[in-house]
């Protein structure tokens, strides 16, 4: 048997044993399996991209941000993998990275609905409502039944004292969720005008997002 051909089968071995462990929860030996992967393939897109994925879950920023570097360095047009790396810099408070790995992430795909959604957080947490603003538009277009980017709209809308705006979105989440809606209410109603700024924004949620391996798919 050929080096190449056995390495081919040796590769989807671990592949498919990584992601056993993964469904398992055994999330050492996964992250195990998957660095073996990326010693011996580097520019392996799902393997990088999940062992990334992993060592943010376990608080190592720095070292997740380094995966998904080294990844576009081998992989510069793939979009995903730059939303990636923004979704992570964002969250461990690297914002103006965070913002140029958002805006590469458009760049390449201008219908990537959660890269504008990580867009809109970063500018709001940069004081920039108002470029916020047109962000979660976007948003919201290419995700209409979402409420999260209508939850940041809206709440950005009152941050900036334009409550006609926050109101009327608040209006159009109830007639598909109600339940987010309502937490929506409550939130307008619980903002004084003299608190608004740029950091109460920052109390809307998170979008939940699937792992960085769903992404790079």
């Amino acid at each position: 048997m050929s080096g190449g051909l056995a390495w081919w089968l040796e590769r989807k071995w671990l592949a498919a044993q990584a992601s056993l462990a993964v469904l398992l929860g055994l999330k050492s030996r996964a992250q195990a399996l998957y660095a073996r992967i990326v010693a011996r393939a580097p520019g392996d897109l799902v393997a990088r991209a999940t062992l990334g994925n992993m060592l943010m879950e376990q608080g190592q920023g720095e070292a997740a941000i380094g995966q998904f570097e080294a990844l576009l360095r081998a992989h510069p047009e793939h979009a995903d993998s730059w939303f990636n790396l923004g979704f992570i810099q964002e969250k461990f408070d690297r914002v103006e990275a965070a913002e140029q790995s958002f805006r590469r992430a458009l760049a390449l795909n201008a219908k990537h609905d959660r890269a504008w959604y990580g867009l809109g957080l970063v500018l709001i947490r940069q004081g920039r409502l108002r470029e916020a603003v047109a962000a979660l538009k976007k948003n919201t277009e290419l995700q209409p039944f979402s409420p999260y980017g209508f939850y940041q709209l809206a709440m950005t809308h009152h941050h900036l004292g334009e409550d006609a705006e926050a109101w009327r979105l608040q209006r159009h989440l109830q007639s598909f969720e109600p339940k987010f809606a309502a937490g929506l209410k409550r939130d307008l109603e619980q903002t004084p005008v003299q608190s608004r700024n740029a950091e109460a924004a920052l109390s809307a949620p998170v979008l939940p997002t699937s792992s960085a391996a769903t992404h790079a798919l």
